[in-house]
Order: structure tokens, then sequence, then C-alpha cells
């Protein structure tokens, strides 16, 4: 392994994540969008969490109304005030349990748990289910994000197909896409969206952990302001605004930083709060953290101290990403409109697809 970010990005071999709820996003945040519409929608917070055991938490908060009422598969199985939680057993098998949150007042919301889970990947979940600062949400079960899919079996396929997933975006480099081949499922159009193709970085492996902390960052900058970057994520986003016959999954070997990049770049166009964003991106250190650990416990002391930074996410990392948008561009919807030509009428469009309220 010669290159420090496949190191970064490195598949582990277990096949388990512990479940992680990521918090539903507040009323707050800040972006420069032109937004002001009120939402339909009263709920400020409606998240799903799927148990070990095959229960399911639900919670949920809608300011204003009296009663919330919440269905899974056409029955009544919560119901509350405003404000509440409820545990729900009992239900039959499914490849995602989605539940219906029905305010008194107002458009109510499709929800399932964040986590697809699958028997050869960790980190493949729906980059949906989150709230913007107009108190509009990103719908489920659009647009999903992944780690590596070589080892995806065929109950994985099949799920992915009846998941509808028709358009699987791969960021990796083309020695990552020899050595571990896709699995798609079938009917799915394949497309390579290399996010360091040409790029002449990452050619030696840190030796310190300063030096990885280091190379994780500047691997971010290069997402954002590399051309095979601004290439991949242009075509990413251009199969999401396309593909009306969505599900669309873009992924790379960990599902953390390429995909991480990706997934935060379609949250923050949407308006999502930027406090969101960042839970979503830090939550693969939930998903992946038995697959990490399992790589870890296997290293010496000193390497492992190394490897480390570069199997996290990390704050500074994401982070560095917007520090490269702000100054290569000056704002997001610059760096949308001139790095992946995405206009004010597209990226109207693509909101009008991707949220609801």
């Amino acid at each position: 392994m010669k290159k420090a970010l496949l190191a970064a990005t490195v598949v582990a071999s277990a096949l388990t994540a512990s479940l992680v709820v990521v918090p539903a996003a507040s009323a707050s945040g800040h972006h420069n969008h032109n937004h002001n519409s009120r939402s339909s929608i009263p709920f400020t917070e409606a998240t799903v969490t799927a148990g070990a055991d095959g229960s399911f938490t639900l919670k949920w908060n809608a300011k204003g109304t009296k009663r919330v009422e919440i269905k899974a598969n056409g029955k009544v199985v919560a119901k509350g005030g405003a404000q509440g939680q409820a545990v729900v057993t009992g239900l039959p098998a499914a490849d995602r349990q989605w539940f219906d949150f029905d305010p008194e007042r107002g458009e109510g919301l499709h929800l399932a748990d964040r986590q697809v889970k699958l028997e050869g990947a960790v980190n493949f979940r729906d980059a949906g289910g989150y709230r913007t600062t107009t108190g509009q949400w990103v719908k489920m079960g659009e647009v999903y994000r992944s780690d590596a899919l070589n080892k995806l079996t065929a109950n994985d396929l099949a799920k992915l197909r009846r998941l509808r997933v028709k358009t699987v975006f791969d960021l990796r480099m083309q020695d990552e896409r020899t050595k571990d081949v896709d699995k798609v499922p079938a009917g799915a159009t394949y497309v390579v969206a290399d996010v360091f193709a040409g790029s002449g970085s990452f050619q030696s492996l840190p030796k310190t952990p300063e030096e990885a902390v280091k190379a994780m960052i500047d691997a971010e900058k290069a997402m954002v302001g590399g051309d095979g970057g601004k290439k991949a994520y242009t075509q990413v986003f251009e199969g999401i605004r396309n593909d009306d016959a969505r599900s669309v999954l873009f992924h790379c070997t960990a599902g953390k930083d390429r995909t991480g990049w990706a997934n935060a770049a379609l949250l923050t166009a949407l308006g999502v709060p930027s406090e969101t964003v960042m839970a979503d991106y830090l939550a693969s250190n939930d998903y992946r953290k038995a697959a990490n650990d399992q790589i870890l416990s296997h290293l010496p002391a000193p390497q492992a101290a190394v490897y480390k930074p570069m199997l996290d996410v990390r704050p500074e990392y994401l982070n560095s990403g917007y520090d490269e948008v702000k100054a290569k561009y000056g704002s997001f919807d610059r760096y949308l409109r001139d790095g992946l030509g995405i206009d004010a009428h597209e990226l109207k469009q693509l909101r009008k697809d991707l949220l609801v309220g």
C-alpha cells in the first residue's frame, strides 16, 4: 500500500458497525441562502433508530401541534402529543422499516432508520432525513452513501435492487477499483467518478500522527480544489439531478472522506444547517468503529498511532474543505456554480426534487 490516501480509506473486514442516532437539525444554523419561506412541516425533530433487537425508537417534536400519530405498514404504532418518544416492537422483517409521522396539522414525514443494514458494508446509509434552515426536510430513500461495495453478498444486491438503486458513482482511484471491483445491483448504471484522478499527491505514507492529520486535511482540500474532484462531484450532482428513477448511490472505500465531502456538499446545497452536516459527517466514526478497531488492534502501537487519524473523520478535516471553498470561490453558492456548474435555476430544481415541506 503505497499511497497515504489508500491507507486512509482502507476497508475493514469486519462487517458490523454500531448504530448511531444523528441529531436532527435544530432550527438554528447559518447559510447564505435567500430562502425565507415557511415550511408546511411542523416537525423540528423526527428520528427513527433501529435497535439490535428488532425494536425501533421513534422521537419527535412538532411545535404548535397537539397530536402526532405514527404509522408503520398502514397501522398506527405510536401516538402522543407535540413532543414524544416511543419504542415499537414486533414489526415484520423488512429491508427498511418505514414510519409515517402524521401531525394533526401540517404535512407529515416518511422516515426510516438512516443506516441500511448490509452483510458486506458497514457505512451504507441514507443521505436524507434532515431538516433544513427553512423547515423543509430532505427526502429519504432517494440518495445513498456507502463504503466499498466489493464485499456485497447476493442478499445485499437483492436488497439494493428492491431499494431502487439505479446509479452507482464510484469515487475511488483506479488501483482501488481494480483491486476491489465493485458489485452493483442488476440493472444499475455504474459510473467512475474518480475524485483524485490525475492527482500527483498522496505518494508516501505519513510517519507521524501529525503528518497523518496533515495528509487528511490536504486530501480534503484536494477534493474541493483539484480538477479530479471538481469533475467527479459535478458528475455526482448531475446524476442526482437527472435521475428521476432514483435511487442514486455514491461511495468510496471507507465511505467517509470522498463520500463524506459528496454528502456534506449535497446537504449544504439543500440548506441543511452546518452543525447537522457535521454530525452526519462524524457519524462515520460510529458506523465504522468496529471495523476501525479491528484494523488498529492488529498494528503495533506506534503504527496504530499514525493510522488512527487516517481511519477517523474529524471536524478539522471537513472544515478544511469548507475553508478551501471560501479561499477558492468566496462562497458555497459560487463553488456550486463555478466549481460544479450548478446555477441558481439548477439549484432550485435540486431542492424542489429532494426537499419536502
